[in-house]
């Protein structure tokens, strides 16, 4: 393009307004089209299923206390990252968050693959305070959601509502919802359901009070799931979609 043609166009802000807006739109264009064309930008990954009520009523409450806000959860795939917190995350592990957690800072380290990492005991310990476990913690303690009944009455309510995004919960798992939190924290009970429901969902009572299911229960219930339903080792490194 000649000086002169640049100079018209520099001179004439209308002209220079509808050619920034066709070079915006091709390129756009040329962004957006292509994700209308694909089934899905998330491959299949072997495990991945939605959460447990339990474990959703522990991730609310996870959200609720600004978890997301120092500690994230996504492993990049930097070997810095991989050495220190394990496998990089996929795009298939947040399939099913409403909102994600990948986050945008770490106070905190990355919990994506946090679950199993430590007992239950160690939980309780850091969430009454975090200085009995980890000394140099900044982390407040939350002492209180081990007195706090979980309140789940409308823990249906949520999934059908997930369901609405495309978390695929059946009607059976929604007319189950109360039954099967109440037999996730109770090992005693027939548990039969909820471990086919949900493979690998932890069962066990995990504030060291049987008597009472806590916002401690679902809380440590969803920590200690959290990158345990993806076996690493059954895959390819470069290839997850089988």
């Amino acid at each position: 393009m000649s000086r002169f043609s640049h100079e018209v166009i520099e001179k004439n802000s209308i002209l220079l307004l509808v050619l920034s807006l066709i070079a915006v739109s091709i390129g756009g264009i040329v962004e957006i089209i292509p994700t209308f064309l694909i089934k899905t930008t998330i491959e299949d990954v072997k495990g991945v299923r939605p959460y447990s009520p339990l474990e959703l009523a522990g991730r609310n409450i996870y959200i609720r206390e600004g978890c997301y806000l120092c500690h994230s959860q996504m492993i990049r795939s930097l070997r810095s990252e991989v050495e220190r917190y394990g496998h990089y995350s996929l795009a298939a592990e947040s399939m099913y968050d409403h909102p994600f957690q990948w986050g945008s800072k770490r106070n905190g380290p990355d919990l994506a693959r946090i679950g199993g990492k430590y007992s239950d005991e160690w939980h309780r310990l850091h969430m009454a305070d975090p200085r009995q476990v980890v000394p140099e913690s900044v982390m407040p303690g939350y002492p209180y959601l081990a007195r706090t009944p979980l309140d789940y009455t409308h823990i249906a309510d949520d999934m059908k509502a997930l369901r609405v995004t495309g978390v695929p919960y059946t009607d059976e798992e929604v007319a189950d919802a109360k039954a099967d939190l109440e037999a996730q924290v109770n090992p005693d009970a027939d548990t039969t359901g909820i471990a086919q429901r949900y493979p690998k969902a932890v069962i066990r009572d995990f504030d060291g009070d049987p008597k009472t299911i806590t916002e401690l229960d679902a809380l440590v219930a969803y920590l200690q799931m959290l990158g345990t339903l993806v076996d690493f080792n059954a895959y390819d490194s470069a290839d997850f979609s089988q």
